[in-house]
């Protein structure tokens, strides 16, 4: 049947109009990533108020980053199909219309259920854009030139979530929190217009089947996996984190051997044969690490420590975010030249030295600290995981052969989620199992303990980048 499907819908009105710039093409792709993802993390900043607004409780509303994460997890892995099977503009058009009808159900939302579907409709459409930027420049940038262009994508990936809760923490100040979803909104029309006009990508299509079992047992590890995770350490939820952590491991045992057995036909939902290329598979495991440092520690322990430990407010907090952000933006271009030039080593060692010093740093700075100590310490950290992003994102996929990219980019981009997940459910459990009050509140010494094991995920991050092979001559 599906085979049929596909030979009666070849790809002919794609290659009918002459493709665009591919820099356009991608700069329409990475733009719309900045804006999804930037959404994504202003919403956290926003869950005191959307608690009170909603008349929910603090575990409810914290469903709305938990259902944000599972759906992405959900949604990833099929990416590497629907890049295969549809061409680049139609799973575009998809995605951005998803996220934009998401986005309004979110403005107008009266209830805690309604905004909790429009996040859910948001994240099917923000799960697909990722993979398909990163395939897109594979195809269609010279190897010569990815480390660069890799180094743009790095600043939606990385930058966004650095600057989200600027951005939501000055929203909120002025405007209130149904601001966030109307500006962005906004901005996401504009983006989508511009793009029915302008995107253009000519694609090879191949009709690939879609194995229904694969997608179950996908949809069930991910989803299990991403919610076990998130939800450590919290009592009152739908099922117990460890059963969902152990469901969710089953299902991705027989998923991994669901696809095995489809390899051999050739039509596995998500290619596990990315695993057997060695610079794919140990940048892949940097990636964790990295994953686990900038959502774990940077995204919501370092908040934490800035409100509950040093007292500040949510605008404060952001705005001492920023400036780490920035730099993330400012090295992530002239890193992707140096990629391009020398090769990931010699930029990823520093990188994973740096980052280590940085999480270290932040665990003795104890309950006193300035902010100005605070924020410099945050930028080390931002730069070094600048020196990261773009060679591990480059030299990941650049490993692969052509018709492995969909699927490379899919594993990659699920596998970040997870590792964001656990970074920050481990963490934020270890500052609250190390604090001394009888809260369980997150104190000085709770945080600090959590950045001395942030900082043993870098020193691993660190042996991972030694393995890492020097380009030839």
């Amino acid at each position: 049947m599906s085979k049929t499907t596909s030979d009666a819908m070849p790809p002919m009105a794609e290659p009918a109009r002459p493709a665009a710039n591919p820099m356009l093409i991608i700069g329409i792709m990475v733009v719309t990533a900045f804006v999804m993802i930037l959404n994504e993390t202003t919403v956290s900043i926003a869950l005191p108020h959307l608690a009170e607004a909603m008349a929910v409780s603090t575990a409810t509303v914290q469903w709305l980053i938990s259902g944000f994460l599972v759906t992405m997890a959900v949604v990833i892995p099929t990416t590497g199909f629907l890049i295969e099977r549809f061409t680049p503009r139609a799973i575009y058009l998809a995605a951005v219309g998803s996220f934009v009808a998401g986005t309004l159900l979110c403005a107008i939302a009266l209830n805690f259920p309604a905004l909790l579907i429009g996040r859910i409709v948001q994240a099917c459409g923000t799960a697909v854009m990722i993979p398909l930027v990163m395939t897109t420049v594979m195809r269609l940038v010279p190897a010569s030139r990815r480390g660069t262009t890799m180094g743009t994508i790095s600043i939606v990936i990385g930058v966004a979530p650095a600057i989200g809760p600027t951005v939501g923490g000055a929203i909120l100040a002025g405007l209130g929190w149904r601001w966030m979803f109307w500006l962005v909104l906004i901005l996401a029309i504009i983006v989508l217009v511009f793009a029915i006009a302008r995107l253009h990508v000519p694609a090879e299509l191949k009709p690939v089947p879609l194995d229904v079992l694969s997608v179950l047992l996908s949809a069930v590890g991910f989803a299990g996996l991403v919610y076990g995770l998130s939800s450590i350490g919290e009592s009152g939820g739908f099922i117990p984190s460890w059963a969902a952590v152990l469901v969710g491991v089953v299902a991705l045992a027989l998923f991994t051997w669901r696809q095995k057995r489809l390899q051999l036909q050739d039509k596995p939902l998500l290619d596990l044969r990315t695993l057997t290329y060695r610079r794919f598979f140990l940048a892949l495991i940097l990636a964790l690490f990295v994953f686990m440092a900038l959502l774990g520690a940077g995204a919501v322990l370092l908040p934490i420590y800035l409100q509950n430990v040093l007292g500040h407010g949510t605008l404060v907090a952001g705005l001492a975010l920023l400036p780490g952000g920035l730099v993330m933006a400012a090295v992530s271009r002239p890193v992707g030249r140096m990629y391009d030039k020398f090769g990931a080593r010699p930029l990823v060692i520093p990188g994973a030295i740096g980052m280590t010093v940085a999480l270290a740093a932040f665990a003795a700075l104890g309950a006193s600290a300035p902010l100005w100590a605070v924020i410099v310490c945050d930028i080390l950290l931002m730069a070094s995981l600048g020196f990261m992003m773009t060679p591990l994102m480059t030299d990941s996929l650049d490993s692969l052969p052509d018709d492995l990219y969909s699927h490379g980019s899919a594993l990659l981009a699920t596998l970040q989620q997870v590792a964001g997940a656990l970074g920050s459910a481990v963490l934020v459990m270890i500052a609250a199992v190390g604090s001394t009050g009888p809260s369980g509140i997150p104190d000085a010494h709770g945080i600090s303990v959590a950045f001395w094991v942030a900082a043993g995920i870098g020193v691993g991050a660190v042996i991972v980048a030694f393995l890492f092979k020097r380009r030839a001559a």
